[in-house]
């Protein structure tokens, strides 16, 4: 620990998975010094997740600016003077990118700490006050590995949390522009509803877009459930395609939110399916039950399985490989021939289980 620290930057550049994952670390810092401001800096616009964490004094975001040259240089001279007028006492970098060290060193905190990189980047750790050698991982029956990645920093420096699941706060005009939309697109108010996200960005982690038709078809006429599916302005297309001609049971949100009202949308569902990618963190972080279709990834070093959490894998050899598809091809084999029998099953164990917790 440092003492002295009242004011705190905690630097998180990654993707949005990679912020819902650090939300045990911010409380951890919080927990560690209670008095202090803490701060975070994410990329734009991923902050509005974080926008009600009540650990939280203020969110930086950080943009990747383009223009002409005079133009970027005074715009990240104007940031750069932000940071230092915030007088941080303690930046914590929680990856391992040039940008996220650089920008620690610019706020001009007394104590800068970031992970030790080694090899060739030896300025890396210049930047650094204190570069640390993260202990290994303490699995998942001692904390959520997901979480681990970034409280294996802080636990270094004598920062630690007795909770390390991820925790998700919505704000209450996300929640009610949530409920605007959804009302706005035909579901009805006693409907029973589920969210999907089908997509990921990158492609060999997907699941075929015609048989999460088949599932969707199967909830309504199984168990008379919509479903809501969601994803960015650039997933609208395709996830209109599976909407397509199930307009009585499907609805399509995909790019119509901001992502602080996407998580709460994905908060009043009952249940959440998808495959790798952020969506099940932020369902997993709000509480909100989910099933995971895994193929190349190896999900245990990113989610927790149980009765109300569900990963589902192909049952080949070769899973996880933990490659970018077959022969780093973009394409997964093993994904391809997961059949719609199998994530049908795991999706009717967890609404069982959730029938079960309710009484019904």
């Amino acid at each position: 620990m440092f003492p002295g620290v009242e004011n705190i930057l905690i630097v998180q550049l990654g993707d949005i998975g990679d912020v819902v994952l650090a939300t045990p670390t911010i409380r951890a810092v919080k927990e560690t010094y209670p008095a202090a401001r803490i701060s975070i800096m994410v990329r734009k616009p991923f902050g509005s997740l974080l926008s009600a964490d009540p650990y939280l004094h203020e969110i930086v975001e950080s943009v990747k600016i383009r223009g002409t040259i005079l133009h970027v240089i005074k715009e990240y001279a104007r940031f750069i003077r932000r940071l230092r007028r915030a007088r941080y006492d303690l930046v914590i970098d929680l990856r391992t990118g040039d940008r996220g060290t650089i920008l620690s060193f610019l706020t001009g905190a007394a104590e800068r700490v970031g992970r030790s990189v080694g090899g060739k980047q030896f300025w890396h750790e210049l930047l650094l006050t204190t570069a640390i050698q993260c202990s290994p991982p303490l699995g998942p029956d001692h904390v959520h590995p997901g979480a681990d990645q970034s409280l294996r920093i802080v636990r270094e420096i004598g920062i630690d949390t007795g909770n390390s699941m991820p925790q998700l706060f919505i704000a209450q005009q996300d929640h009610q522009r949530a409920m605007e939309l959804l009302t706005e697109s035909g579901l009805a108010p006693d409907a029973r509803w589920v969210t999907i996200n089908s997509f990921s960005r990158w492609k060999y982690k997907e699941w075929d877009s015609k048989k999460w038709g088949e599932v969707v078809d199967w909830l309504w006429e199984k168990h008379r459930i919509t479903t809501v599916l969601i994803g960015s302005p650039e997933e609208e297309a395709a996830a209109g395609e599976i909407v397509r001609g199930r307009e009585g049971y499907a609805l399509n949100m995909a790019g119509k939110t901001t992502l602080g009202e996407l998580a709460a949308i994905i908060s009043l569902s009952s249940l959440h399916m998808g495959v790798d990618s952020a969506a099940p963190h932020i369902a997993a972080a709000l509480g909100t039950p989910t099933v995971t279709i895994h193929g190349p990834s190896d999900w245990r070093a990113w989610r927790m399985a149980d009765a109300l959490h569900a990963v589902i894998c192909p049952e080949v050899e070769c899973v996880p490989c933990r490659r970018m598809g077959c022969d780093d091809s973009q394409r997964s084999k093993c994904l391809e021939e997961l059949s719609v029998d199998a994530v049908i099953a795991g999706i009717d164990t967890i609404l069982s289980s959730l029938r079960d917790a309710n009484g019904a």
